[in-house]
């Protein structure tokens, strides 16, 4: 896939803070790519950088494989802060005004309103909007270009379940689009939901990057139960790719090793004589990785 966007060793220096330090990453065409990290970990900082509203320290990023420039950045729909609209004037005038400032038609707007669901309120007063509303149609000014990148900033941040499932939704919608979206959260379920690829930063500094699917899968975990429980206790501790094993209530959960699976599980069961009546495999999840990563870095610091 080609590459949409690269940073290379990327630092920012506020006096002695670092808030990005010798930062990498590499953003493919077509990704939702979570930055994810507790506040103050650095990821607004980077987004500002890259969008060429901070100015970096030292380090180097590139657009479509080139410099970033006025016409780079044409290309990218970016909501950063909580966008300003003027609350007396309806979403539909809003966005004719903010057409204008990108000098672009107004051929998109009802097009737009209706991607973010918002055509049947596009004449009501913009401070009549919920938050949800409001953030929906902060996507749908930065979608009016039609960008094929976007840049969201903590996109669900205060807002409340329902808005949260709202924004979630938009998001997918716009990467079934095949648009690159970079986005920025400390919500690991919403990364775990919304995001291909995910990359942890911690004090400027990244520690992890990886897909999400890589992540889920190394937690996965096998659940099983037979009728003779302690028969399948002693044969299974046989199980040459078994790499943890514990009990719980009427199940033995298994971690395997290599690249086994249920299937290899059950097939070498079945030749010690053993059927299952229970299998089931457990996805693992991003908060389980996440911790672990944490953990590791913890232990790596001096």
């Amino acid at each position: 896939m080609a590459q949409v966007l690269s940073i290379e060793k990327l630092t920012k220096n506020y006096g002695k803070i670092k808030a990005v330090n010798q930062l990498s990453l590499e953003v493919e065409e077509g990704s939702v790519f979570g930055l994810l990290g507790p506040n103050g970990s650095g990821k607004t900082t980077t987004l500002g950088v890259i969008l060429d509203v901070i100015k970096k320290t030292s380090g180097n990023y590139t657009w479509f494989g080139k410099a970033s420039s006025s016409e780079t950045r044409k290309k990218i729909g970016a909501i950063l802060e909580v966008p300003a609209f003027y609350p007396y004037l309806s979403a539909r005038r809003n966005l004719r005004i903010i057409a204008k400032i990108k000098q672009k038609g107004e051929d998109r707007i009802d097009n737009v309103l209706a991607q973010v669901g918002l055509i049947d309120r596009a004449d009501d007063p913009f401070r009549t909007y919920s938050l949800g509303m409001k953030q929906r149609l902060a996507v749908g000014a930065s979608l009016l270009s039609d960008p094929p990148v976007m840049i969201l900033d903590e996109p669900t941040n205060g807002l409340d379940p329902q808005g949260i499932a709202e924004i979630r939704k938009l998001i997918l919608q716009i990467a079934e689009q095949g648009k690159t979206i970079l986005m920025a959260s400390h919500i690991l379920d919403e990364v775990q939901k919304v995001c291909t690829h995910f990359a942890v930063l911690k004090k400027g500094s990244k520690i992890y990057s990886g897909s999400v699917e890589e992540a889920l899968n190394a937690g996965k975990s096998i659940e099983i139960a037979a009728r003779d429980m302690k028969q399948l206790r002693t044969v299974i501790r046989e199980f040459r790719h078994l790499h943890q094993m514990n009990e719980e209530k009427d199940v033995i959960v298994l971690h395997l090793n290599g690249h086994a699976d249920a299937h290899d599980l059950n097939a070498y069961l079945i030749e010690q004589g053993i059927v299952l009546n229970h299998l089931a495999i457990r996805k693992g999840n991003l908060e389980q990785k996440f911790l672990k990563i944490l953990a590791e870095a913890n232990d790596q610091t001096p």
